[in-house]
């Protein structure tokens, strides 16, 4: 496997935690991004944790040696355009994966995700880890 990819929330916990197949998706991938979304999600999961700072450490340390993608006004449309498509076939999905969603969309990467429901949005690339 080769490819440019964002990294959905559920893959960066599942890296933190270890997981061998994510260490070996990531050694092969061409490059990796990381979502402000993503980073949000997962400092408030840090916040709920028995282990605030040790959270909050290890997520600083791993946003300062990754390349972080933010929203802007391209975003904003394509999360536009993604919400209204998935209201249109009935398929919603959490508020936060559609700006994830848009974010990869806009950046043409390959969303790295283990969550099924990416696959109902159109034009992005989802790969399951």
């Amino acid at each position: 496997m080769n490819g440019k990819f964002l990294l959905d929330t559920n893959i960066i916990i599942a890296l933190f935690a270890g997981e061998e197949s994510i260490l070996r998706n990531l050694g092969a991938a061409e490059e990796v991004f990381i979502s402000s979304i993503a980073i949000g999600e997962l400092f408030f999961g840090a916040q709920k944790s028995s282990r605030v700072a040790e959270n909050i450490r290890r997520i600083q340390e791993f946003v300062a040696s990754t390349t972080v993608l933010n929203c802007d006004a391209e975003t904003a449309q394509h999360y536009g355009e993604i919400k209204e498509s998935l209201r249109k076939t009935g398929r919603p999905i959490p508020e936060n994966d559609i700006w994830i969603a848009s974010i990869a969309r806009q950046h043409d990467l390959a969303l790295a995700t283990r969550d099924q429901h990416f696959q109902a949005i159109t034009l992005i690339q989802v790969t399951m880890w």
